[in-house]
């Protein structure tokens, strides 16, 4: 299995690597990040990772031996012992349970290292691999919404 890594400076390039090859794969199932995320993408990542500094956001990414980014597994908007989960795994590696494994660990992280209690999820009901993650770990539906106009399910995991 790839290692699970806090996002630093040096993941830039196999980062953005990632979400070039994976966009249209991506925009299948989760909203697009559009051009403006590709263009700004150096400045963007100086930002993400002046929110882990500062504990608002904890960003994971899934490294494989040969340094290749595989995967992304985030926690964002963390307050009040709660954090959004949000994640994807390239196509290449899709099916292989790394997206559930990686939600655990991070699950597991999220407890024990950033004292966390509560998470959050999103999910398009036309993305079911999604929801098969988050109810394999212990997710559970906390109601419907529209995720950038496309129905989807709200999830909410207790970690106490």
């Amino acid at each position: 299995m790839p290692e699970l890594q806090l996002i630093r400076p040096g993941h830039a390039s196999a980062l953005l690597d990632f979400e070039r090859q994976n966009r249209a794969y991506f925009a299948a199932s989760v909203p697009d990040r559009g051009e403006e995320f590709f263009a700004e993408f150096d400045a963007r990542l100086e930002q993400l990772l002046e929110w882990q500094a500062a504990g608002t956001d904890y960003l994971h990414v899934l490294v494989t031996e040969g340094g290749e980014v595989v995967g992304r597994v985030n926690l964002t908007e963390v307050a009040d012992g709660s954090a959004e989960l949000g994640y994807r795994i390239a196509r290449k590696a899709a099916g292989q349970g790394l997206a559930t494994a990686a939600v655990r660990e991070v699950r597991g992280l999220a407890a024990a290292q950033y004292g966390l209690t509560g998470l959050r999820a999103k999910a398009t009901l036309d993305n079911p691999a999604s929801h098969k993650v988050l109810e394999r770990n212990g997710f559970v539906v906390g109601g419907e919404l529209m995720l950038t106009g496309r129905p989807a399910l709200s999830y909410i995991c207790q970690l106490c």
